[in-house]
């Protein structure tokens, strides 16, 4: 009997113990409370929300008909995926900015959008990325395509890694594409499914519009990837990312040496040209061996990065942000 005098006890002090900590969870809690049916919530520490979409898109100068449901909610699914998509995201806003002043006067010169610059981002993530399918360098090209167009693929030279080269060989098949589809749209759905895929559709479904058409799942979300990361990285915080100018990377300095002969050792040459086999490979990833055969004697243009550059790049733009903050000041 005489143990129900201690139960009660101890579970006199249990319940202290637990109104002792409601309390102080009371009183450390300063947060403003929204009364909601005699129920009160506190706010969270940021809000989500759908992403903006704004009245008029475009990809290539050709609108997106965002009055039909089907098509904004395409986009938005794109907008969604890729605002969440924290890392990738932000390494497109990194990336972009060594890469876009490369492959944008490429684009002009060759009579392709400027657009189509994002359709290489979402191809490679800027990065010389190898699909199961084969599909090789910034602008995914499989091997029978690259020769059709011009770019030497074999053990020792593999020019879908260029970026210049290979952007030139992009732009020759989309302006190809477009004289079929008569359409930037449709030609860079075709970069993703072929020109005879999409071909056979536009056959099929008797219809040549994108947006009508009813195409396989990673062609139709193709377009809407584009544009929703071009307009994240056009206006990135209404998007919610913050990316301060000097935390973007920027163009490597090098300068350009022509070599015509064989190249015995790849170690050997950047060291006599000041650098290191790592940064040479770096600069000019097409060298896939650590030698160059070159029977044919033909011309190759090798980078060779500047002296100093690794250390020079990220003191340049601290610098230059220095100088926008002091000329503010003033």
């Amino acid at each position: 009997m005489k143990k129900y005098p201690l139960i009660a006890f101890g579970f006199l002090l249990i319940l202290a113990a637990f109104l002792g900590f409601c309390s102080s969870l009371s009183s450390d809690r300063q947060v403003e409370e929204i009364p909601c049916d005699n129920v009160s919530i506190s706010p969270p520490s940021h809000w989500i929300t759908s992403p903006y979409i704004p009245e008029k898109v475009e990809f290539a100068g050709e609108p997106l008909p965002l009055d039909f449901f089907d098509v904004r909610e395409s986009l938005e699914r794109e907008l969604i995926v890729n605002m969440n998509f924290h890392s990738s995201t932000l390494q497109y806003l990194k990336r972009v900015t060594r890469f876009f002043p490369v492959i944008e006067p490429i684009l002009a010169a060759n009579g392709v959008p400027d657009d189509f610059k994002y359709l290489s981002l979402i191809e490679s993530d800027f990065m010389n990325k190898i699909s199961p399918k084969g599909a090789t360098g910034f602008w995914q090209f499989l091997r029978g395509t690259a020769n059709d167009y011009g770019l030497v693929v074999n053990a020792e030279v593999d020019e879908r890694y260029d970026v210049e080269k290979s952007t030139v060989a992009a732009c020759k098949y989309l302006n190809d594409a477009f004289k079929v589809f008569n359409n930037w749209t449709m030609a860079a759905a075709s970069y993703n499914m072929g020109r005879a895929g999409l071909s056979a559709q536009v056959k099929r479904q008797q219809c040549n519009s994108y947006y009508d058409l009813l195409l396989n799942e990673e062609t139709q979300r193709y377009i809407f990837r584009i544009a929703a990361v071009k307009l994240i990285l056009n206006d990135p915080q209404k998007y919610g990312y913050d990316m301060p100018e000097n935390e973007r990377y920027r163009p490597i300095p090098y300068t350009e040496v022509e070599v015509k002969t064989t190249v015995t050792d790849f170690a050997d040459f950047a060291f006599r040209h000041q650098t290191n086999y790592k940064m040479l490979k770096y600069l000019n990833p097409w060298l896939r061996d650590n030698k160059l055969t070159n029977t044919a004697r033909k011309t190759y243009i090798v980078k060779i990065p500047a002296e100093g550059f690794r250390g020079d790049i990220q003191r340049r733009i601290d610098e230059k942000e220095a100088e926008k903050i002091e000329d503010a000041g003033k």
